[in-house]
């Protein structure tokens, strides 16, 4: 699956029009709240774990972001604090 850089921006530009310090603010909001959830995941036990998983991927969705979304998926079912799942995520996130 290609990464898209201009997803998040042209889902936001669709909710928003043509505002481009609110879409931003926006993407700024998104990317700190995906950074907040994998906090979470790297320190997550047991069900808590899946439950951060599944956040980020609604989260990607609601932005338009399908490569977290499906990242955050295999994310949930992959072992708890999983290394290598953890790394994929951080480098979805940082290309935002």
């Amino acid at each position: 699956m290609a990464y898209d850089p201009g997803a998040i921006d042209a889902t936001l530009a669709a909710a928003v029009g043509d505002e481009p310090l609110l879409i931003a603010e926006l993407r700024g909001a998104f990317i700190d709240s995906a950074r907040r959830v994998l906090a979470t995941m790297e320190s997550a036990t047991g069900e808590q774990w899946a439950g951060a998983a599944f956040r980020l991927k609604g989260l990607a969705a609601s932005f338009g972001a399908v490569r977290l979304m499906t990242l955050a998926a295999e994310a949930a079912l992959a072992p708890v604090g999983d290394p290598a799942t953890l790394r994929r995520l951080h480098r979805a996130i940082d290309r935002f």
